[in-house]
């Protein structure tokens, strides 16, 4: 029953800023990383960024690292990705998954394989 359902996505100018939200239900986050991904039109679906379950540990692609920021709440079922300085080429649709972990600093390594279960997407466009 882990449901994972992301919003904030839209259109946004080169250089603005956007919020993502991830509400999870149907589980205690405790077990859970929880990473995002992004991915455009006909290319490989990418992972941006991780979180471990206590959200003492992240990890960033170097393509959004020092731009973007993942946090969580665990009492509020939620995970934010901060972005900042957005580009043309961040323009995707950005999903949240998660992994079961068995510890709380666990931390996946940012590959779709490792997470079993998916948002819908939202879409992010970042045009001038």
């Amino acid at each position: 029953q882990l449901q994972l359902v992301e919003s904030g996505g839209g259109l946004v100018q080169p250089g603005g800023s956007l919020r993502l939200s991830c509400a999870i239900s149907g589980v205690t986050l405790d077990y859970y990383a929880i990473g995002w991904f992004r991915q455009a039109p006909g290319k490989e679906r990418e992972g941006i960024s991780c979180i471990s379950s206590s959200g003492g540990s992240t990890n960033y692609a170097d393509s959004v690292k020092g731009r973007f920021t993942i946090s969580r709440d665990n009492a509020k079922n939620t995970v934010w990705l901060q972005m900042n300085s957005l580009k043309p080429e961040d323009t995707a649709v950005y999903y949240c998954a998660a992994a079961w972990v068995p510890g709380v600093s666990s931390l996946p390594d940012l590959n779709r394989r490792d997470f079993g279960s998916w948002g819908q997407g939202t879409q992010v466009t970042v045009s001038p």
